[in-house]
Formats: C-alpha cells, sequence, structure tokens
C-alpha cells in the first residue's frame, strides 16, 4: 500500500483526483467486491501561503463496489475508520 501511495503521490494532481485513482487501481488489480480509500493529508499551500492554516488537514474519500451501492455496508466501513488514530 505505501508504494502505491507513493506512485500516486509523486504526481503533480489534486488529492481528490489520486484517491479516486487509487481505488480504481485496487478494483482493477485486485477484483475486490468493493474498494474504500479515505485519504488524510497535510497540504503546505495552506499551512505556508494564503489562509495560512497550520493545523489544517483535508480528507477525501473515494467508495467503489458494494461500498458505493450499499449505504449500510459504506456505513460501516466510515464508522471503522473514525476509530482508527489520526482520522
Amino acid at each position: 500500500m505505501p508504494r502505491l501511495v507513493e506512485l500516486y503521490s509523486r504526481r503533480l494532481q489534486v488529492q481528490e483526483r489520486m484517491t479516486r485513482q487509487i481505488a480504481e487501481c485496487l478494483q482493477k488489480y485486485l477484483e475486490p467486491v468493493g474498494v474504500g480509500v479515505v485519504i488524510e493529508a497535510d497540504h503546505l499551500c495552506m499551512k505556508m501561503r494564503g489562509v495560512e492554516k497550520q493545523n489544517s488537514r483535508v480528507f477525501t474519500s473515494c467508495v467503489l463496489g458494494i461500498f458505493q451501492t450499499d449505504p449500510k455496508t459504506r456505513a460501516e466501513f466510515m464508522g471503522l475508520i473514525k476509530g482508527v488514530p489520526n482520522i
């Protein structure tokens, strides 16, 4: 997983697109029933320029397959990741 994230994060792009690309890559090569990707990131542009928010974090998510079609499954996934440290 870290290598996959590093592959996409090295490109100049927006976080939302990167989140979708990671989810689509997992879906394509692993062929699971569903994929859920949540990314938490610090943006230096927000810390150093413009709004200068030092403790700002940006969260993006992408769900595919059963996580997209079944609200109960998606809610269970989102509930589980709320207990993960730093999210």
